[in-house]
């Protein structure tokens, strides 16, 4: 499915659908911070399935229009980004279907964002796309989700809180995930096409497996040795206070890649020194080693599994297929907290932490995606002055922070 959004013709007004949980035609109306008179149309390439969506938004969205388009029809997509201002697109894998509509977004000087958590379809979309986008004044964010909007402001916000102590630049950071949430078919899809391409091409492995698989220009990236995006951690390694051995993390080894792109567009402003890595809580009781080492085990052979014919025949017979996702129920039951700790060049330590209610996939990355967007098309005036392929922090920065507490979420620095 993709979005597009453009600016109000009319006044402002205080309710929207866009960037929530598509709410049923019985349900009631809620609050939202967006215009009412905001324009949104629907995208994809069953006008069947559009229409039906379209009718369990309720009678506000009765008249979005739909637009037919297939993920490799050029010309379809061209038309659709030259009719908006902004896309938002939630059509994965995007290694297979997200290509043609970026590069349609930046030939119409539309803004884009999505959802990838996929390193190898980022880095192609950098190459080829950087700097006619930043020629355009075009801002083509990728990964506007759970993936990876929360540890890139929560990086962001950290250091704006360091810089203003006057507490000089971060150096080692560690970021503790904690969630509660479902399985997303799409997600496991998304790694499969990641194998796939990188399957019998040493270099696309390699250069998966860069720490700074994304930066800029990795000549100039600092020489810090060894960084580990996906590793066991003792919990007082991070900080004195963080107990418990922690997991590796699924989504570190993309988000990592992330922040430190978001280091490098800035003129590495968060330190020449800066090293940083994502870790999971899996509890801080004596039996937290065992299960950290459980974890990393499954990780990896879940990633081996879908590597070897035999073992994927069947691990796709057992894992979500794409489209499929966790319950309603669960949606709404989970949570994600995600705390940061850092020490800076003067010593001082700091935390930051960000948090929100709902499945971190689903229901908490539908606020991030939409708001992302409604960034982008309500305040893109007061955006930071940059265009390219960028990250949420380098593209949304403060104006998303803004509108990520207002819609509930929790982004909070402090000195500990």
């Amino acid at each position: 499915m993709t979005y597009l959004l453009e600016p109000p013709v009319g006044g402002i007004g205080a309710e929207n659908q866009c960037g929530h949980r598509p709410a049923a035609a019985d349900e009631p109306d809620r609050e939202y911070r967006s215009p009412r008179a905001e324009r949104i149309g629907l995208a994809g390439r069953s006008q069947a399935k559009l229409e039906a969506t379209r009718a369990a938004l309720g009678a506000r969205a009765a008249d979005w229009p739909i637009v037919i388009a297939e993920a490799h029809d050029p010309v379809a997509l061209a038309e659709l980004a030259s009719r908006t201002r902004v896309v938002a697109t939630t059509v994965g894998p995007y290694a297979k279907y997200g290509t043609e509509l970026v590069t349609a977004a930046v030939a119409a000087g539309t803004d884009y964002v999505d959802l990838t958590g996929e390193v190898l379809f980022v880095r192609a979309s950098i190459d080829a796309h950087h700097e006619k986008a930043r020629a355009n004044g075009v801002k083509i964010v990728h990964s506007c989700g759970y993936d990876s909007i929360p540890s890139d402001l929560g990086v962001h916000v950290m250091h704006q809180k360091v810089q203003a102590d006057g507490a000089g630049e971060l150096t080692d950071t560690t970021l503790v995930a904690s969630l509660s949430g479902g399985v997303s078919g799409g997600t496991i899809d998304s790694l499969r096409t990641q194998i796939d391409l990188s399957r019998g091409d040493a270099a696309l492995r390699r250069h998966a497996a860069s720490p700074y698989s994304l930066s800029p220009d990795r000549t100039k990236e600092p020489d810090l040795g060894r960084q580990s995006d996906v590793a066991m951690v003792d919990g007082t390694d991070i900080a004195p206070q963080v107990r418990g051995w922690k997991a590796p993390f699924g989504m570190g080894s993309y988000n990592t890649r992330i922040v430190r792109r978001s280091n490098a567009l800035q003129d590495w402003a968060y330190g020449r020194t800066f090293k940083y890595r994502e870790v999971m809580s899996v509890g801080d009781s004596r039996l937290s080693r065992l299960y950290a080492a459980g974890v990393a085990a499954i990780l990896g052979g879940l990633v081996l599994g879908l590597s070897v014919p035999p073992t994927r025949y069947v691990l796709d017979r057992l894992l979500p297929a794409p489209g499929e996702g966790p319950s309603e129920k669960t949606q709404r039951n989970g949570y994600f907290a995600m705390d940061i700790y850092t020490t800076t060049t003067t010593g001082a330590r700091y935390a930051a932490r960000v948090a929100a209610q709902g499945d971190p996939g689903y229901r908490a990355t539908a606020v991030l995606l939409g708001e992302s967007a409604l960034s982008l098309v309500l305040d893109r005036d007061r955006l930071p002055d940059a265009a390219g392929v960028l990250t949420p922090a380098t593209a949304l920065g403060d104006v998303l922070v803004d509108r990520l507490r207002g819609a509930g979420m929790e982004i909070s620095a402090r000195k500990i």
